[in-house]
């Protein structure tokens, strides 16, 4: 005989998406963390133009079996001052993402307990970072073989 589980019914999941502003981004994770510890998956990082935008995407009650929330908080960063606080004081496991913005997006993470290199060689440049769109990408480390002449 083979035994066949029944299938769960769906569940509804709950994902609530926001967006702060720089000065009050800390205050919120810091209220976010008083409610339920929340668990950092990533922090996603996107080079919008006039601004870096930084998503940090949460989860809370993932003890509870299909009872998450995910939680993804915005903070748009303006290019000419890249900078945010870091969260690690409170989500000690934000380091390595917070690390990641910094070495691919040039973002100044202010009160990073260890702002050394981990992703990106030490041979490219410290003003260049591999996923901006603006003169501080990566454009001048490459060739474009097509472009060379015979």
């Amino acid at each position: 005989m083979i035994y066949v589980p029944a299938l769960s019914k769906k569940s509804e999941t709950f994902n609530i998406w926001m967006k702060v502003d720089n000065s009050v981004f800390k205050k919120v994770v810091k209220h976010l963390a008083k409610l339920q510890y929340p668990h950092l998956a990533v922090t996603s990082g996107n080079d919008l133009g006039k601004v870096i935008e930084l998503i940090y995407h949460f989860t809370i009650y993932y003890e509870d079996h299909l009872g998450e929330i995910t939680i993804n908080i915005s903070v748009d960063l303006p290019k000419s001052k890249p900078e945010i606080e870091s969260i690690c004081d409170i989500i000690p496991g934000a380091l390595v993402t917070e690390r990641e913005k910094m070495e691919f997006l040039g973002v100044n993470i202010k009160g990073i307990p260890d702002d050394r290199r981990l992703f990106v060689p030490d041979d490219i440049p410290k003003d260049i970072y591999p996923w901006r769109r603006d003169e501080k990408g990566p454009e001048k480390l490459y060739k474009n073989l097509h472009e060379v002449k015979k």
